[in-house]
């Protein structure tokens, strides 16, 4: 889609249709192009230069509202190879990580590109992202979404092949973000490219990488205590008075770990805390 979130619609904008049941379809607009269904069919001509919003109606009577597709729309339709961070996780990490205009990110791996396309948004024209992706079949369809998004390779990211430990000569990113299998192994190599107060954080599936990587990084000492959650949405159901909860919901997904980095030569504070009981397995009597 070519990235213009606002005005009217354009040759080559990425439309989303919704018809009064709620089913959605997705058209790329081209001149000469046609939507067709078994309830009737759409010029594409009919639909450039009219405001987003508008109601169109095919040759057989259905009528379809028409919006651009926001970027949860996006990346829940997009070619996945790597399974996604799904939009609800990507904001909290965007949120808590405080990515913001004009940094410099690390992110590794690249997946699909859906986090990619999101922090690419979040530091805008004058930041960047460095995104590393072991695989290049991953990498090949990460690229060919960030560009489908965008219109075009955005000149403020830089796509790397190979493995982020494998990274050098370069201490100056405000943030790392990790969506791998193991990203304890990453813990020194993030603390020798980020700036002294940048944020690290890491999305990660089980509870065995979460606490992993907890452990290494209070062992590092040199990031503040790491904080996790996850993030779940329940969606409600609202006809008049009948209000309720729905009856399914958008539930684990991931978890989200955050820590920062102190300042150079210096411990990070540890907290004071009383360990449950077998937190840290067997332990002597004596």
């Amino acid at each position: 889609m070519n990235f213009n979130p606002s005005g009217p619609f354009r040759i080559g904008d990425r439309v989303q249709l919704t018809d009064e049941k709620g089913k959605l379809y997705s058209i790329n607009l081209a001149i000469g192009g046609q939507f067709h269904t078994h309830k009737g069919w759409l010029e594409h001509e009919a639909l450039i230069g009219a405001p987003e919003g508008s109601i169109f109606t095919t040759n057989a009577g259905t009528k379809y509202q028409a919006f651009r597709p926001l970027l949860t729309d996006f990346v829940l339709s997009m070619p996945r190879g790597a399974t996604i961070v799904y939009p609800k996780d990507a904001a909290l990490i965007l949120g808590y990580a405080d990515i913001f205009p004009g940094a410099k990110v690390l992110e590794a791996g690249a997946g699909s590109g859906a986090l990619s396309i999101s922090l690419l948004r979040a530091v805008g024209a004058n930041g960047s992202l460095h995104s590393f992706e072991k695989r290049e079949d991953f990498a090949a369809i990460a690229e060919k979404n960030v560009i489908s998004y965008f219109g075009e390779k955005p000149k403020q990211w830089q796509l790397t092949i190979g493995a982020v430990q494998d990274l050098v000569d370069c201490s100056d990113f405000d943030r790392v973000i990790l969506d791998m299998l193991a990203p304890w192994e990453c813990v020194e190599m993030a603390y020798n490219v980020m700036k002294p107060g940048g944020v690290f954080a890491a999305y990660v599936a089980t509870t065995t990488q979460l606490s992993k990587l907890a452990e290494a990084l209070k062992a590092d000492e040199r990031f503040t205590e790491p904080e996790s959650f996850e993030g779940l949405i329940r969606g409600w159901h609202h006809e008049g008075l009948a209000v309720r909860p729905q009856h399914k919901m958008n539930a684990h997904t991931g978890f989200i770990i955050f820590a920062r980095k102190v300042a150079e030569g210096t411990t990070a504070l540890k907290r004071r805390r009383r360990p449950s009981k077998g937190a840290y397995g067997a332990v002597d009597d004596e």
